[in-house]
């Protein structure tokens, strides 16, 4: 395999790439979009959710779903017809502290100017590992972006990370949407079984393939597969063996087949149910 090449898929796999970070701030080694999405196709990935984490890499995620959109179908492209692309825009919770005035006038622009390509506001949530905002504001913050989601009829892609407890009180508390993705799932079965009881939907990283990983593979074991997604968290947590690496939305295969062995399934069946299951959370039209 080449670095400009994916790993080799079945030619009944397909995938939807749930969570990943393509827009200038994140994407890796100045690669142009539409070579990057090429290089996605190549490896079996029929669609994409481009996340934003600020204003700014928002307003990126909905300028990189439009030209990925200008471009399907072309003869030039290299991207087919029916390749799907879909941003969402939020304010993670290492920013928190910069409030979000601008997130909210940038989703609200996005939702008038550009139909259909925001399907969820997040990531959101709480990170009491880095704590880079105070915990109060980013509680605060996360519970206004719970209610966005749900003004907004929109899906909510959470980030959590220590912050299990708290996470969950909000949720509970609060009028939530009917779509809720925890995203990069890092828990395990206890945390898995909690977010399931919230009809949550969960998405399964590059993690999976760590070798010290166990509870998130033992989550994943229990995950039923109408709420299981799968994601590279590009250009973040490249999977076994590309760890190290930037990550790629043409490595989620690799996500894809590690998780299936742990549910005992077809790697082709856990792509299937995947696509299924990431088109039912974000209410994809793919």
């Amino acid at each position: 395999m080449t670095a400009d090449q994916g790993p080799v898929v079945g030619p009944d796999e397909a995938w939807i790439d749930s969570h990943c970070h393509l827009q200038d701030t994140y994407r890796p080694g100045g690669v142009e979009v539409i070579e990057a999405v090429r290089q996605a196709v190549g490896a079996g990935v029929v669609g994409l959710v481009c996340v934003g984490t600020d204003a700014e890499t928002s307003r990126q995620a909905v300028v990189l779903v439009d030209e990925i959109r200008a471009a399907v179908g072309s003869d030039d492209s290299g991207v087919p017809a029916d390749f799907g692309a879909w941003a969402t825009i939020g304010l993670h919770p290492h920013d928190a502290a910069h409030g979000l005035v601008d997130v909210v006038r940038t989703l609200d622009d996005a939702l008038a100017e550009h139909p259909g390509a925001v399907v969820a506001v997040g990531e959101c949530g709480l990170d009491y590992h880095y704590d880079h905002s105070p915990r109060p504001e980013q509680r605060d913050v996360f519970a206004a972006q719970v209610a966005l989601a749900k003004e907004r009829n929109l899906t909510l892609v959470i980030h959590t990370r220590d912050a299990w407890d708290d996470t969950f009180d909000i949720l509970k508390s609060a009028d939530r949407p009917e779509h809720v993705v925890m995203h990069c799932f890092t828990g395990g079965p206890e945390e898995a079984r909690r977010s399931l009881d919230l009809d949550a939907y969960l998405s399964f990283s590059g993690i999976v393939t760590f070798k010290n990983a166990d509870d998130v593979r033992a989550a994943a074991a229990l995950c039923p597969l109408d709420r299981l997604l799968v994601e590279t968290d590009a250009p973040f947590l490249a999977p076994v063996p590309h760890r190290g690496e930037d990550n790629r939305p043409g490595l989620v295969s690799i996500v894809g087949a590690a998780v299936a062995a742990v549910k005992e399934v077809r790697v082709e069946d856990l792509a299937a149910s995947s696509r299924a299951a990431t088109r039912t959370a974000f209410a994809l039209s793919l």
